[in-house]
């Protein structure tokens, strides 16, 4: 990136460099909607797991086949293996996105790594060979811990700067106070923490900026003490797990306000704006209480929030509470901001919605893709009369779906969207043990973009039970060329 754009102001970046960027074209898109207009996808790296499952593997990075004229279509074609045991890989981020399309110096090489439980960050190099990234630099926890005493790093954002910011959810030990932005130099180097001195957030998980309302956003988990251990709810009661929304002025670093979401918000995880870069709304998704939240910008300059869309709890039998919420776990929003997505890691569907009114979202497409009461499954749910019921899942290619949907990605055109079925190592073991044993697996689903409506590409299966060292858990997507969960305009 260039230089003069690198300069760091009480822990951030100028004002000037984040919102302007530097000249002419660099890497990503200028748009969203010419994002939208983009190539087809035909690579896109998954995120797997050996952390946790008993096995003494490394994580490594898949590469898998998307290009259905290819002859290893839908296939992993590559594994790249970390150096390390131990490290869950999670979330991952680009060095350069379209916040540096201004930068006709910057490219998106490097895919950014971040391991939830060692802390180790790693840079893929992607440029070299796309079907078969390599290893470009590993940060070590111990000099993140040493110069900025944060750990557990999450999300990885590029930054227009040609900086990498990436949330960190504790400290060393695991506390939720300790939790903070982590600032990496365009060479992964340790440049400090991004937030001022006493402004961290409560709790630390998901994040996105929107320069030209000069201000982040970011989410609440809980304390890594406890949520690497499985989830148990009455940490929840004990004020271990989060409910606010962190508002920070951007690029400053300064906490402006924090957002009670209350018992309507609990465990806020994945945030987006809107992609539009004037547009100052967005929405979160409420893991445990399965709710949509809608932030917005008042005409004062502060932040409010209002719930927008709500998955009903069920009631059911045979599981570990009378009810099960559907537990959202991830959304996104398509590039023309049209239809949003989520995924229901317990009950197992996955939902579109028409947001073209953000205020007043409606449900257009639902398919179901495994799930704690699909047909065969111990639980059953109960409807309103009192009778009992099971939902149908398909087979793929003589496979039966296993867990429930969690990660999802979508095609730059938004007719394609990409699902994974592993959540964190520790509840996967607790909720769908048989992940596991099994392995993951990734399925396509088909988008009408024109009316609404999601259906189960047939003819689409990976399946990481099958892997040469054994079944793995297959978590987060990214494609070479970016995309809607990665990329940030200016």
């Amino acid at each position: 990136m260039a230089t003069d754009m690198d300069v760091v102001h009480h822990g951030g970046v100028e004002v000037d460099a984040l919102r302007n960027g530097c000249c002419k074209k660099g890497p990503g898109y200028a748009t969203p909607l010419d994002a939208m207009s983009g190539p087809r996808e035909k690579l896109i790296y998954v995120t797997c797991i050996y952390t946790g499952t008993g096995k003494e593997k490394p994580d490594y990075l898949a590469t898998v086949d998307i290009d259905p004229d290819s002859p290893t279509y839908s296939q992993v074609i590559h594994r790249l293996p970390m150096p390390h045991i131990g490290d869950e890989l999670h979330h991952s981020g680009w060095n350069s996105c379209s916040s540096c399309f201004g930068d006709a110096a910057a490219s998106r090489r490097y895919l950014v790594l971040p391991s939830l439980v060692s802390g180790r960050i790693y840079a893929i190099d992607t440029i070299k060979d796309p079907k078969a990234p390599s290893l470009h630099k590993v940060v070590q926890p111990e000099e993140i811990i040493q110069k900025t005493g944060l750990a557990f790093p999450h999300t990885a954002h590029c930054l227009a700067s040609g900086e990498i910011m990436v949330s960190c959810l504790g400290d060393k030990d695991g506390k939720a106070e300790g939790s903070g932005f982590l600032l990496l130099d365009s060479d992964f180097n340790v440049k400090g923490r991004w937030e001022k001195p006493g402004h961290s957030p409560l709790f630390g998980y998901d994040f996105w900026y929107q320069p030209r309302h000069n201000t982040m956003i970011s989410t609440s988990w809980g304390a890594p003490s406890v949520f690497t251990k499985g989830f148990d709810l009455q940490h929840v009661s004990d004020g271990l797990y989060g409910r606010h929304l962190h508002v920070y002025s951007w690029p400053g670093g300064e906490l402006r306000q924090t957002l009670d979401l209350g018992n309507t918000g609990l465990l806020p995880l994945e945030i987006r704006f809107l992609h539009d870069p004037s547009k100052d709304t967005g929405f979160v998704g409420c893991a445990l209480t399965s709710n949509m939240v809608r932030f917005f910008k008042n005409e004062d300059g502060s932040w409010g929030h209002e719930l927008s869309a709500s998955v009903k709890p069920l009631k059911v039998q045979n599981w570990i509470l009378p009810e099960m919420p559907g537990l959202i776990t991830d959304f996104l929003i398509s590039l023309d901001d049209r239809y949003l997505y989520l995924a229901n890691w317990l009950h197992g569907d996955i939902r579109q919605y028409n947001i073209e009114d953000p205020k007043s979202p409606k449900l257009t497409g639902q398919v179901w893709v495994g799930g704690s009461i699909r047909k065969g499954s111990s639980v059953v749910a109960e409807a309103e009369d009192g009778s009992t019921y099971q939902v149908d899942v398909p087979d793929i290619q003589g496979h039966q779906l296993r867990g429930g949907p969690q990660m999802i990605q979508l095609s730059l055109d938004g007719k394609r969207l990409y699902a994974t079925n592993s959540l964190f190592s520790a509840w996967d073991n607790q909720f769908y043990p048989e992940l596991t044993q099994k392995g993951s697996h990734m399925l396509q689903i088909d988008v009408d973009t024109e009316k609404g409506g999601l259906s189960v590409n047939p003819n689409f299966f990976v399946d990481f039970g099958a892997e040469p060292d054994g079944p793995a858990l297959a978590h987060e997507m990214r494609y070479p060329g970016g995309d809607c969960t990665s990329d940030i305009w200016i």
